[in-house]
């Protein structure tokens, strides 16, 4: 199995509710997030997949996050909008992008500081 790798980052701010401490606070972080896709093969150019490729796709996704008040996004109404669930959004709208038989999204990991981090692998990889 090959897999290839990029990393974006986005600016945003949320505040957890019902977790206690600072964080309930409105509060921002320069998330880091990194979308790993991955293939049994390579293509004929001797790629997983062109990088340009997954670039587009996690600029896309990190579009509808950059810069909001992430609690007033739809995606998160009734959920906190913490690194575990915009993880699960970025792989899931990845993962809708890259909907071929020879790519699938394999994790997400999502940075909220140069020493917290989270991965979601998806519901069917371990």
């Amino acid at each position: 199995m090959y897999e290839a790798t990029v990393r974006r980052s986005f600016s945003a701010a949320h505040s957890l509710r019902e977790i206690g401490g600072k964080c309930e606070k409105l509060h921002g972080h320069n998330f880091i997030v990194e979308i790993s896709v991955a293939s049994p093969a390579l293509n004929k150019e001797g790629l997983v997949i062109d990088f340009r490729i997954i670039k587009n796709w996690a600029d896309q996704a990190l579009g509808e996050l950059d810069h909001l008040y992430l609690n007033d996004l739809p995606a998160f109404q009734g959920k906190n909008p913490s690194a575990e669930n915009i993880a699960h959004y970025i792989f899931t709208s990845v993962e809708e992008k890259a909907a071929t038989d020879d790519i699938r999204v394999t994790r997400v990991t999502v940075w909220e500081s140069e020493s917290a981090k989270v991965t979601y692998t998806g519901t069917d990889h371990a």
